[in-house]
């Protein structure tokens, strides 16, 4: 008598795919990774800088960035590892070189990151600068040591991502900005000037750059929803998590645009984006940016500690039981620096984003030939799509332009 044939299992439907809280977390840790401290600032002085036509570096962004984070993602969920064990597969020990870069990046940023947490609640309630940071450095470490830390993890994540667009539609909405205006220039910029060129590629690298990309991809591997058979819901989870940080940039442009248009002049404040808000809605303005900032900053150390520890916790069984204290270790850590100093020194965050501007390429580079070359083996015999493969080679010629601006970052530290 013959064996039934062992059935795959069918993929999730589509319309369900964004109701699975596995996928939503992994979504919406990567979108709030992307929307940090430095996120606001940057989004809110190209802004002030280029005005409408802004909008049309924020268009070419979300287009390479989708490119890369659909090959990044597809391969890393296809083959269910995580990006250095696959680049230690391919090349023995790049992933071991990977992993360092990654985690000195986040310990600098983290450092940034938990200073921004201090920033906001100075701004929303006045709590002293250093209390406020120990206190958010607190929570998140709370979030991976209490039971149902996982969870918890992806409903928190994504109630922070949700409370950011909602508070930042909020002061879009008052502050009238020419949306008009801002549509035309994105598809109709005039001239591409140096400045708008040099924001696109900014704005690329802090959206996929360093850990960001990975950060969700890893979390679908931990919550056991890759394989050939998620492919689909991989697919269009990478996609929407873009598209949110999309989102969220596009309402935070408007919103400035609006005040600048009114005749704001922002850049003259030491806070940019507070003084944005502020002049939108007032005090309510300035409140609503310092909760706003919190919730931006206290997701991106979330983001930052987790996928630095996920570079790390596979290279032993130890590391791999205890990776929830692993994380809080690591907070711990950059809390422990940002009391020392107050903020990361200048000259390590030039160093470890320059470092993330190298970590693109190199990292989607690996995956794409994985994809080519090495499907046999690493992504179970899976037939990779053509068009995705080309789609990833030319999204991986601007990363290496990112990256060739980053070097030169690192050159000007020894001048």
């Amino acid at each position: 008598m013959s064996e039934t044939p062992e059935v795959a299992p069918k993929p999730p439907r589509t319309r369900r795919v964004l109701l699975n809280s596995g996928l939503l977390g992994a979504m919406f840790l990567m979108a709030t990774s992307a929307i940090g401290p430095g996120f606001i600032t940057q989004t809110t002085e190209f802004t002030a800088r280029l005005g409408a036509a802004f909008a049309f570096a924020i268009l070419v962004s979300v287009l390479v960035d989708i490119a890369v984070q659909l090959n990044i993602w597809r391969v890393i969920g296809v083959a269910e590892m995580r990006a250095q064990d696959l680049a230690n597969k391919v090349l023995p020990g790049a992933g071991y070189v990977l992993a360092a870069l990654v985690v000195f990046g986040g310990i600098v940023f983290n450092v940034g990151n938990i200073a921004g947490t201090a920033l906001g609640l100075d701004a929303l309630a006045g709590v002293d600068m250093k209390l406020g940071g120990a206190l958010s450095a607190a929570v998140a470490v709370a979030l991976f040591v209490l039971r149902g830390a996982g969870v918890a993890l992806d409903r928190i994540l994504v109630a922070l991502g949700v409370l950011m667009i909602g508070l930042t539609l909020y002061v879009t909405f008052v502050s009238r900005p020419p949306v008009g205006d801002a549509l035309r220039h994105a598809v109709l910029p005039g001239e591409v000037t140096g400045d708008l060129f040099l924001a696109t590629v900014t704005i690329i690298g802090g959206t996929v750059g360093g850990y960001i990309t990975y950060a969700g991809a890893h979390r679908l591997v931990d919550n056991g929803l890759g394989g050939i058979r998620n492919v689909g819901a991989v697919t269009q989870t990478s996609v929407v998590g873009i598209v949110v940080t999309g989102v969220m940039r596009v309402l935070l442009f408007l919103a400035v645009l609006g005040v600048v248009t009114g005749g704001a002049a922002i850049l003259d404040s030491p806070n940019a984006p507070a003084a944005a808000f502020a002049a939108a809605a007032g005090e309510t303005g300035r409140r609503l940016f310092g909760l706003i900032m919190w919730a931006a900053a206290i997701s991106s150390v979330i983001g930052a500690s987790y996928t630095s520890v996920s570079f790390i916790s596979t290279f032993s069984a130890g590391m791999a039981r205890n990776r929830n204290w692993l994380v809080a270790g690591f907070i711990a850590l950059c809390t422990v620096l940002y009391l020392g100093l107050g903020q990361a020194p200048a000259t390590l965050l030039i160093l470890a984003g320059s470092l993330n501007g190298l970590i693109l390429p190199v990292g989607l580079g690996i995956m794409l030939w994985v994809a080519a070359r090495r499907r046999a083996d690493l992504l179970h015999g899976y037939r990779y799509p053509v068009w995705l493969l080309g789609l990833g080679v030319l999204a991986w010629l601007v990363t290496v332009y990112i990256a060739a601006n980053a070097l030169g970052g690192i050159a000007d530290l020894w001048q």
